[in-house]
């Protein structure tokens, strides 16, 4: 964190041309990086899960497929490292004008995310190649650490975040210096973390769940009727489940606490031209003008929303200059598709849950397990367009209220160059992990169970 900082600190900012590219840059990283994120905060507990329950039942299945996942789980993490890593750096290189002012409220939480990928990086190194060397019960144990990890690493860039969103922790002064700087209190005693950090720790739940379901569930539609087959789709999509209806409850807390500490973005989610009594929401249509144009209107639901009132004031985006208001409709598009991939998400893991509880057994109909199939990369596409409305709805700023993105871009040239070849380097690197999961796939199941293969229903 130290160099990093430094490193800010010797590009200083300046009027930058492509401040628009930069912030693509920075989107695309993001992109590609945040649903390995998922895979790090979830994916540990669901194979522990499986190995778990091979030690409840004795079942060897469990056990081939917490061993399958676990390399799975290696690949990811190392392609997250690479993903990571080029985010690391791009915060230096992009935006030295923000770290340079506040690394010092923040290098905390940077430094701490850095123990915790260490600690992962060792314990899912003895997971992996220790399914022969450890005894069943210290395999499972040193399992433990990972999702730790995975949560704790996750919690501190969260952190830092949330103290974007919502600064606190320091004061600035009439020069511009940041000074009486609490790192402690402006991470983790911010009201926006905890809201942020449980919609994210649910989100990575679906997306890991809904994704690695949606795998299974094409061998499935394939013809792959075996007991592997159903128990490795039935695991992920249960978790899954369970995680939808939960996140709708979450997103309403978030969306309360956007209403208090960031009235414009909410403005912005709904296109609330003009501050309401009674606020409706607007279904669908174009923010022109003030208003939403073709939307189906719900009287007064933004209100009772936002403030648990149908009656209650909400801020309009007249309230501040048209200079700090974000780009409306990209942020309210962003929004309404994450609103309605989640809802349907919901629908899948109710159906699912309900027919598991009524008839003792997952739905298997070929309809069914195309919506499946379909929440997977749907569920990525809701993660990363709720990224947007959080981020895009926070702009001009890059620390609300106290800095704007304009003053932390570098004025370093280049910037379509390094673009470019961003893009080069995650095409190859979306290519070699597609490559490597298929292999893994393709590999034949070690210590398979006798009958593994057999259809069984």
């Amino acid at each position: 964190m130290v160099e990093v900082t430094f490193l800010a600190a010797q590009l200083p900012p300046v009027e930058q041309a492509y401040l628009l590219e930069a912030r693509q840059m920075q989107a695309l990283s993001f992109a590609v990086h945040i649903p390995l994120v998922c895979f790090g905060i979830a994916f540990p507990s669901l194979v522990l899960l499986a190995e778990w329950l091979h030690l409840r039942t004795g079942d060897p299945l469990y056990r081939t497929l917490a061993r399958r996942w676990s390399k799975v789980m290696l690949a990811l993490f190392a392609v997250g490292a690479v993903t990571g890593t080029i985010l690391s750096f791009e915060m230096g290189l992009l935006w030295p004008g923000f770290m340079a002012a506040f690394g010092d409220v923040f290098g905390l939480g940077f430094a701490l995310e850095g123990f915790s990928f260490f600690v992962e990086a060792i314990f899912i190194a003895i997971y992996v190649y220790g399914w022969d060397r450890l005894s069943p019960r210290a395999h499972f144990l040193s399992g433990i650490p990972i999702a730790v990890a995975g949560f704790t690493g996750s919690l501190m860039v969260i952190s830092v975040n949330a103290w974007m969103q919502n600064p606190t922790g320091f004061r600035l002064r009439a020069d511009g210096q940041v000074v009486d700087v609490e790192p402690v209190k402006a991470l983790f005693a911010n009201p926006y973390l905890w809201p942020q950090l449980t919609h994210m720790y649910v989100a990575g739940y679906l997306v890991a769940g809904f994704l690695v379901a949606a795998a299974y569930a094409v061998r499935r539609l394939r013809g792959d009727r075996s007991r592997y087959v159903r128990t490795a789709l039935i695991i992920p999509l249960t978790v899954a489940a369970i995680a939808a209806p939960v996140q709708i409850v979450v997103g309403d807390w978030i969306a309360r606490q956007v209403a208090e500490t960031q009235p414009t973005k909410l403005a912005a989610f709904e296109g609330l031209g003009e501050t309401t009594r009674g606020a409706p929401i607007h279904l669908g249509g174009w923010y022109v003008d003030g208003e939403v144009k073709a939307g189906i209107e719900i009287p007064r639901l933004l209100s009772l929303l936002a403030a648990h009132d149908p009656d209650a004031v909400v801020e309009g985006l007249d309230a501040v200059p048209e200079a700090e208001r974000p780009p409306v409709n990209l942020v309210r598009l962003a929004f309404q598709t994450m609103v309605g991939i989640g809802t349907f998400l919901a629908l899948v893991g109710g159906v699912h849950v309900v027919t598991l509880l009524r008839r003792g057994r997952m739905p298997l109909s070929p309809w069914f397990l195309r919506a499946v199939v379909l929440a997977g990369p749907l569920s990525v596409l809701a993660l990363i367009a709720g990224w947007v409305a959080t981020e895009v709805g926070r702009q001009p700023w890059v620390v609300y209220g106290v800095m704007r993105t304009s003053e932390a871009v570098t004025g370093a040239d280049g910037i379509p160059v390094g673009y470019a070849t961003l893009v080069v380097v995650y095409t190859a690197l979306i290519a070699a992990v597609a490559w490597i999961l298929r292999r893994l796939a393709r590999v034949p199941l070690e210590d398979a169970p006798q009958g593994a293969e057999r259809v069984t229903d």
